[in-house]
């Protein structure tokens, strides 16, 4: 479960394809043009190594030959010489001074599920992971919607961690049923609970206290980005409010079902969402 699940749950990039119900396909619609453009672009880039990282049916080492291509790939478009299917996305990348290092990152946060299947990590490497494949992505995103420097990475570091926070917490049975875990093992052995195997971890009568915990990060990193964007100026601040406003609405979903089995998949009616768009629209 890496950045795709993050910013969407949708199928592909552009307009005509993305689900018009989604969070990301609405907060992005609101953009200029040319900003909706790079973003989606940016989703193409994250939707095509996500989809690397969580294919099953390709031998390990074939998703981390892959993932190093795409290393290739963004180096020759900063070096002037990218592949036709990239040019957009240089344009992109030039227009709006966007960082390799940002796009190297999301591609080492993908070879993390690649090489294998996370299961019960340190909280470190939680970070790192949280880091890498949504804090990174929202640093690209920033400088596309034309935040200060400081300001901006501020935000990309909460929003981006609360984001991947509520996924986890959102997708703790998914994940499980293809063998990971993104709950840290501090937290786990807290509560008791030292299996390595998922299914016996998600089934875990005490997982609700680890899940608990882990909700009061994601709101404390909510809280955080609220109080970045109150002092933006509002039209930079208007995408990831909305995106905010949508996952925190995931995550009070979640806190309100509980997550004591059996956990029924919680989903954001698209009428919430219109409401969250409107509502930032003013």
């Amino acid at each position: 479960m890496a950045v795709s699940n993050t910013i969407a749950e949708d199928p592909a990039p552009d307009a005509a394809k993305t689900s018009s119900g989604s969070s990301f396909y609405l907060a992005m619609r609101i953009l200029p043009a040319e900003q909706r453009d790079a973003m989606y672009q940016i989703y193409a880039f994250c939707r095509a190594v996500d989809d690397i990282a969580d294919e099953g049916t390709l031998p390990r080492r074939e998703r981390a030959f892959a993932l190093d291509q795409w290393r290739e790939d963004i180096d020759a478009c900063y070096a002037g010489k990218p592949k036709p299917s990239l040019e957009g996305l240089t344009r992109h990348i030039q227009a709006f001074q966007l960082s390799r290092d940002d796009f190297h990152a999301v591609i080492d946060g993908m070879a993390m599920d690649a090489a294998g299947d996370i299961v019960a990590p340190d909280e470190a490497t939680l970070d790192l992971y949280c880091d890498r494949v949504a804090s990174a992505v929202g640093r690209l995103s920033v400088r596309i919607f034309g935040m200060h420097e400081d300001a901006g990475r501020r935000l990309a570091h909460h929003l981006g961690r609360a984001l991947q926070l509520t996924n986890i917490l959102r997708d703790i049975d998914e994940d499980a049923e293809i063998g990971r875990v993104y709950l840290p093992r501090e937290l786990l052995a807290r509560e008791g609970i030292s299996t390595s195997d998922p299914a016996g971890i998600v089934g875990d009568a005490r997982l609700p206290r680890v899940c608990a915990v882990l909700a009061e990060r994601a709101k404390g990193h909510y809280a955080q980005s609220d109080a970045i964007m109150a002092a933006s100026p509002r039209a930079q601040v208007r995408a990831p409010r909305i995106m905010s406003a949508a996952y925190r609405t995931v995550l009070d979903a979640n806190l309100k079902r509980g997550f004591d089995l059996p956990r029924t998949r919680v989903r954001t009616p698209r009428a919430r969402l219109l409401w969250i768009v409107a509502r930032n629209l003013i």
